[in-house]
């Protein structure tokens, strides 16, 4: 029989609706069942696409035997992080605390009745083996550990949460950092460069948008030109390396979490929505900062596919977009990616296997599980072209004819599951990614995919009666109160799409979300913003996070989109929170400045305000301006097109008066300029704004 998750809207519960286990959902009924019972509780976090938290269900969960030792012993609590990320925030920081050892998926954490974990770790195998104890043996002891130390416990758990206490960004506010931490972060990000391979560190290696977003965005700095070059240099070849690694998905488009190797060839294969929207954001603008033209080349191809994949299998019919795809696939991973040389040889002809075995690494040894092949670009299409004596076109339309049948031969083949619930937080990456790549590439139909997908958000994770976001979206359900990155990532992407296509509504419901903002999760004493708003459940600890991790900062994105909502729109409030935020963080950022890149971007745009430039006037006119000026990458400058928008829909600084044909009025921080009514002059104001900051 179902057990209580088969009425969860999270597909991570839904998969464990037929364990053995009484699975609960953290809640109410669960806690008390806890603290009535006197049974600790087994917390087991995880989310659908998660490979090893397939295999602890199948080897534990499934099993009769450990199930009935877990629902004598515990008191059994799933969580999908996606859904709970405060949970999985807190209850990551604790295991790391009390393992001295990183955490991830599945995390397996016991705690007492008052929630406060005292023993864990990630995956338990079923039977001892890699160094680990057998789940079986260790519910036994930890058990019986609850029952025979108490008072271990409790002291144990005392110490936990003073130290969880300290996490946060809690001390007395500093000074706002100054440019010397951009440096140091630059010098940091450099030094971790792999200048081989690309990417930051060694294997396994992740993407790290807002590293290479912070890389590019210093190569545009024209004080230094060799440090602008150099950084330049580590954003554009670390993304053509993940382009041409198998960390890409070169038939279908798309990137994968990360790779195992430290050359991107081998991905762990699922893939992420919040991923690739800042992806797909980075591919566009590094279009514009490519180092030369096969490069160029290399990021339109992998924006289009990308873009395409999304469009085809990630979003919803209603507008949302959904969350992931999982990486196995008939019970093992990559298994709908992967190739044996003879079936791509069968697949082809003669001179298409002549060229794509070389292009896609199938000459070579195999590199995944030593007998098949994981996609990657081995050769270019420049150095077939050399090496056989053919022209680069007859190449590339040699590889894109086999690219094509690869990808119909996949298509039957069981595909991955597809985590079809659409978080507010994600959609929102999304809707900023394909916003701001439909922008640059001038392409109509990724408009309208990000502005469905903001459509879906308004209508359906937006309760206008209480004026809050929901966090979730699944089955005609929507629910959770919202957190901060909620907020804080649809208040950024909305920024976006005002850029690509202004409408005064979209401004309006920013400053709405602004304003919750401030209401609901701004520490009012030091500054910052808590992940969970005043009025969210109360748990063992209250985050303040700073730190970029797999996803970017909620307090570095707020701070940031406040500054621009609070110049585009003149409200000195938002301006004012972004920097009580930046005080807040400043001792933690002067720490380990490399690690908060999307809070060191947002103080870039305190110590130098962006530009703001505000075309009015004839529709088509303004329209024509603003596509010139997208083909050039100016990041600290803010293009909004009103056109002939009504002045009564629009606050003060974006009112101006219409004269003929189209105008733009250009504020370099807080000195405005004359408006000009002629293109060359405005992109020649805009290029000393860019000089002067």
């Amino acid at each position: 029989m179902p057990n209580r998750l088969a009425d969860s809207t999270s597909p991570y519960l839904q998969q464990h609706r037929d364990n053995p286990v009484d699975w609960h959902e953290w809640g109410p009924e669960a806690l008390a069942l806890a603290r009535e019972s006197g049974k600790p509780i087994l917390l087991s976090v995880g989310y659908s696409a998660c490979h090893w938290c397939h295999v602890m269900a199948h080897e534990s969960f499934e099993d009769e035997g450990i199930a009935a030792l877990m629902n004598r012993l515990f008191v059994n609590i799933k969580v999908d992080r996606e859904e709970r990320p405060d949970i999985d925030q807190i209850y990551q920081t604790a295991h790391a605390m009390l393992t001295q050892r990183s955490g991830g998926w599945p995390l397996t954490l016991f705690l007492t009745a008052d929630t406060v974990p005292f023993f864990g770790g990630t995956y338990f195998p079923k039977s001892p083996r890699y160094g680990l104890p057998g789940f079986a043996d260790l519910l036994e002891k930890v058990s019986a550990y609850h029952r025979d130390h108490p008072v271990e416990i409790r002291a144990q758990n005392a110490e936990l949460q003073k130290a969880l206490g300290r996490q946060r960004a809690d001390a007395e506010p500093a000074e706002l950092p100054t440019h010397e931490v951009i440096e140091a972060a630059t010098r940091q990000i450099g030094d971790s460069f792999d200048r081989l391979h690309g990417g930051f560190g060694r294997a396994p290696k992740f993407p790290h948008p807002e590293m290479i977003d912070f890389c590019l965005r210093r190569g545009a700095d024209t004080g230094d030109a060799a440090m602008a070059a150099e950084t330049r240099h580590c954003a554009t070849f670390t993304l053509a390396a993940m382009c041409r690694g198998g960390i890409f998905d070169q038939l279908g488009g798309g990137f994968a979490r990360y790779s195992v190797d430290g050359q991107w060839a081998i991905p762990h294969f699922e893939k992420m929505l919040y991923d690739n929207g800042p992806l797909l954001r980075l591919l566009s603008d590094a279009w514009l900062c490519a180092e030369d033209e096969v490069q160029k080349k290399l990021f339109a191809q992998s924006a289009e596919a990308t873009a395409a994949w999304v469009l085809r299998e990630m979003q919803s019919p209603a507008g949302g977009y959904y969350s992931t795809l999982d990486a196995d696939s008939e019970g093992h991973e990559g298994k709908f990616y992967v190739w044996t040389a003879d079936e791509v040889q069968a697949l082809l002809t003669a001179e298409e296997w002549q060229v794509a075995a070389r292009h896609f690494g199938l000459d070579r040894r195999a590199n995944f599980e030593d007998e098949f092949w994981n996609l990657v670009v081995a050769t270019t299409p420049e150095q077939i072209a050399l090496a056989l004596e053919l022209s680069l076109a007859d190449v590339e339309r040699t590889i894109a004819s086999a690219r094509q049948k690869l990808f119909q031969a996949r298509a039957p083949r069981i595909r991955p599951g597809r985590d079809e619930k659409i978080l507010t937080s994600w959609n929102a990456l999304m809707i900023e990614g394909m916003a701001h790549a439909a922008r640059v590439f001038d392409r109509p139909l990724w408009l309208a995919s990000a502005r469905a997908a903001l459509d879906f958000v308004r209508a359906t994770l937006w309760d206008a009666a209480r004026g809050r976001l929901n966090a979730t979206h699944k089955d005609g359900k929507t629910h959770l109160n919202a957190y901060l990155d909620d907020y804080a990532y649809l208040l950024k992407a909305l920024i976006e799409m005002m850029q690509a296509d202004f409408r005064a509504e979209d401004l309006a419901f920013a400053m709405r979300l602004a304003d919750v903002l401030l209401e609901q999760f701004e520490d009012a004493e030091r500054g910052g913003f808590f992940f969970t708003s005043h009025d969210h459940e109360s748990l063992i600890q209250r985050p303040k996070p700073g730190f970029d991790n797999a996803t970017p900062s909620g307090n570095g994105v707020a701070a940031y989109a406040l500054q621009r909502l609070g110049h585009l729109c003149g409200e000195v409030r938002y301006l004012q929170a972004a920097e009580r935020a930046l005080t807040c963080f400043a001792p933690q950022i002067d720490d380990h400045p490399s690690g908060h890149g999307s809070l060191l971007m947002a103080l870039e745009e305190s110590l130098a305000p962006p530009t703001l430039a505000i075309l009015t006037g004839d529709e088509a006119d303004c329209s024509a301006w603003q596509r010139e000026l997208a083909r050039q990458y100016r990041p600290a400058t803010m293009v909004i097109s009103v056109g002939d928008s009504d002045p009564d829909r629009l606050p003060a600084a974006l009112r101006k008066p219409r004269l003929p044909g189209a105008q733009a009025w250009v504020c370099h921080g807080l000195q405005c300029d004359p408006p000009v009514a002629d293109l060359v002059q405005l992109q020649q104001s805009l290029s000393r704004g860019a000089a002067a900051a």
